[in-house]
């Protein structure tokens, strides 16, 4: 006798989806709809004749309907405010997010504008300093405002990220010792922070290359605002900061092209001297954080590569950019 057994994360069939993104929003016969991206979230490439959207379907229980109405709203108002980011589409019924029954349960699922531009790890410093200039601007929209979703503290940054990491690996390796050690300086390190000098409203989060498109090395666009919630915003400029140098071995190229971004976003908004102390921490902080949130999700996306291998690399990554930055953990 057949059993029929549950999943914990299906994939959607792109030709059933296709079907539903004609009929919910409009579009012509001659939609087509393929897989992108199946990670934390599943990424769909929508085509409408000339037109291109990307349709993101969200895993099983990683994001509340109001959390997902959050990050719409704040990408609506950014839009709306005229910031470079990719929107979301609402169907003919003015819905944003579909609910869709997959065998796991119910999924969300959410139409996006497709950014224009390509997406490329090697951009020029004149091109940073656009993506510096990019995000100050979303921040000039995203300071002080207050989303109903996670607020970035060290309670969930450092204490729960650790925990959660060394469950995941169930061994008291050099690795997770680092982590919880840095864990408990980062904490000392936010707690004496003056708040009054550090600019506070909803973050991005994850900017880095691979959320932003480049178009004819003149236009930015930021999309994937998933982990959007609430905290410092200088925690957007540290990450990216982090993720340039873990991408530049030569730390010359690496200079040139974080002052260039620095410069570019600091000819729209000003940093304080504190914001600007804390940014070689805050990435700390973030890839903590991301740390156990890969190893949470594991069964949903299944890194062949999340090992205790993968865990010396980021850890050493980690190590590289304190020895950089020169902080002293003693």
């Amino acid at each position: 006798m057949t059993e029929k057994f549950p999943a914990i994360n299906s994939t959607l069939s792109p030709i059933a989806l296709a079907e539903m993104i004609q009929r919910k929003y409009g579009f012509t016969s001659k939609t087509e709809c393929q897989i992108f991206r199946l990670a934390m979230n599943h990424l769909y490439l929508v085509h409408d004749g000339e037109n291109k959207y990307v349709f993101r379907v969200y895993t099983h229980n990683w994001r509340t309907k109001l959390e997902i109405k959050e990050e719409l709203r704040l990408l609506t108002l950014l839009k709306e405010a005229g910031r470079p980011v990719a929107f979301p589409i609402a169907d003919k019924s003015g819905t944003f997010i579909q609910e869709i029954e997959a065998p796991e349960g119910i999924r969300f699922g959410v139409l996006f504008s497709f950014a224009k531009g390509v997406k490329t790890a090697k951009f020029s410093d004149q091109t940073s300093f656009l993506i510096g200039k990019a995000l100050a601007k979303v921040h000039q929209s995203t300071e002080d405002l207050q989303l109903r979703r996670i607020s970035y503290n060290a309670q969930n940054l450092f204490k729960d990220s650790v925990l959660k990491t060394k469950e995941f690996y169930s061994t008291n390796s050099n690795e997770t010792q680092f982590l919880e050690t840095l864990s408990a300086f980062l904490t000392l390190k936010m707690e004496a922070l003056n708040k009054q000098k550090m600019r506070y409203g909803a973050v991005h989060l994850d900017v880095w290359f691979d959320n932003l498109h480049i178009d004819d090395e003149k236009e930015i666009t930021f999309f994937d605002f998933d982990f959007c919630g609430n905290g410092y915003l200088c925690f957007d400029i540290s990450y990216f900061l982090f993720q340039l140098f873990s991408t530049h071995l030569n730390e010359e190229e690496y200079q040139a092209k974080a002052d260039g971004f620095i410069k570019g976003y600091e000819t729209v908004a000003e940093m304080s001297n504190d914001e600007k102390e804390f940014l070689p921490y805050a990435c700390l902080a973030i890839m903590t954080y991301y740390i156990s949130v890969q190893c949470d999700r594991f069964e949903y996306w299944t890194n062949i590569f999340l090992n205790e291998d993968h865990l010396k690399r980021m850890v050493g990554n980690l190590k590289r950019w304190i020895a950089y930055n020169k902080i002293e953990m003693e």
